[in-house]
């Protein structure tokens, strides 16, 4: 019990640290500019505030991008990050492959390629090959005087000239889940296997939530007949979305990445389900969303477009809570430190970050929870697809 409240108190001096270095920082900043500009630091104090702007900072952090920033930025002589590989295929000139550091943070482009806050984009119209000295303004190029129109990648929605396949943060920090939990899950069954019968550890830690998955989640929604079925994709959607969710609350390298608040994430899980729900439907699951024993004709024929819709809405759902609820937290932090920057007071910091620690541990509660929902509403729609039901 002690150890508990050990690592707890640890747990917030670490958060506070990191905070008020971030606010160290910016006042080191603005004594900078406050030499720079020492005729007038009452201008200096304005420009300052002029700088930052919190939305910008908000969405740069919950957002993927092509290279994993660090510490520092492009405005202070500390600026690292991680480079990754960059995979593009452009409709005419085919397929180009070489890692992000070759942008050097946005000032080269690279055979008519830019980086625009952590996000790669190609120059529109004739730009010349190879490396090149630019500078990047909000999807606008300068280079040797001229201005360049930039486009994006290719989408469902938009068509453009390329398409990127590029290791993001995003899918770098699924890896390392995945990396993480065949390291752990793997290591549990060579433990078992041995015919160990007392688990050690983290271990014994783990057992208790994979039994009340499989007992209290997959048993009484699916059936004891085919619960063990659909366990290893409910074991492996609700370990995933919880690793992701507590990865994203550690605001160090290599954690971070707001992966589970990125919408495309939350899809790829809906629409796994959507998949598993309807390939494993049996014939009355269909019947009854089709045509409905004992309801008169006309009802069928209003009744049964309305089920099919939603077949869509439920996994829709699942990924709109989940992307909803993780990208909230995110931001909602995000501003709590946002204000020590608004108001240029390390003084704020005493409102701020109290408040951001209470969040912060809030948000461990919501990210089991949101891996506790969705894993029990993908067992629940399971269940109801394959289900038999008695007919009189």
């Amino acid at each position: 019990m002690i150890q508990k409240y050990i690592n707890f108190i640890l747990l917030l001096a670490f958060t506070s640290m990191v905070s008020f270095s971030f606010a160290g920082e910016d006042n080191h900043n603005d004594h900078a500019k406050a030499e720079a500009h020492t005729s007038d630091a009452t201008h200096a104090e304005e420009a300052h505030g002029e700088d930052f702007d919190p939305v910008e900072m908000i969405m740069h952090h919950i957002a993927d991008a092509n290279e994993f920033h660090i510490i520092g930025n492009e405005n202070t002589s500390i600026n690292i990050t991680m480079p990754l590989p960059i995979i593009l295929y452009d409709k005419v000139e085919g397929l180009k492959m070489f890692m992000s550091s070759k942008f050097h943070h946005g000032h080269t482009a690279v055979d008519g390629f830019v980086m625009d806050h952590g996000l790669v984009r190609k120059i529109v119209g004739d730009f010349p090959a190879g490396e090149q000295a630019v500078e990047v303004h909000h999807g606008e190029v300068v280079a040797n005087g001229h201005h360049y129109a930039t486009e994006g990648k290719a989408t469902l929605l938009d068509k453009t000239s390329f398409y990127d396949f590029s290791i993001t943060k995003n899918v770098f920090s699924m890896f390392l889940a995945v990396f993480i939990l065949l390291l752990i899950f793997i290591g549990m069954g060579n433990f078992y296997k041995k015919g160990n019968m007392v688990p050690k550890g983290i271990y014994s830690a783990l057992e208790p939530f994979i039994l009340y998955i499989r007992n209290d989640i997959a048993v009484e929604n699916i059936g004891e007949k085919k619960a063990d079925k659909f366990l290893p994709l409910l074991l492996t959607i609700f370990f995933f979305i919880w690793i992701n969710n507590l990865m994203g609350l550690i605001p160090i390298f290599p954690f971070s990445a707001n992966v589970t608040g990125n919408i495309a994430f939350t899809f790829v899980l809906s629409l796994t389900i959507l998949v598993v729900v309807n390939l494993s439907a049996n014939k009355d699951y269909w019947m009854h969303m089709l045509w409905m024993p004992g309801v008169p004709v006309p009802m069928k024929l209003v009744m049964a477009p309305i089920e099919l819709i939603g077949i869509i809405t439920k996994p829709f759902a699942l990924m709109m809570r989940l992307f909803a609820n993780i990208t909230a937290g995110h931001i909602l932090i995000l501003s709590l430190v946002s204000l020590i920057f608004i108001f240029n007071s390390i003084g704020m910091a005493a409102v701020s970050i109290p408040f951001m620690l209470f969040m912060n541990v809030l948000e461990l509660l919501v990210a089991f929870l949101q891996a506790y929902i969705f894993t029990l509403l993908a067992a629940l729609f399971i269940g109801m697809a394959v289900a038999e039901h008695e007919h009189h």
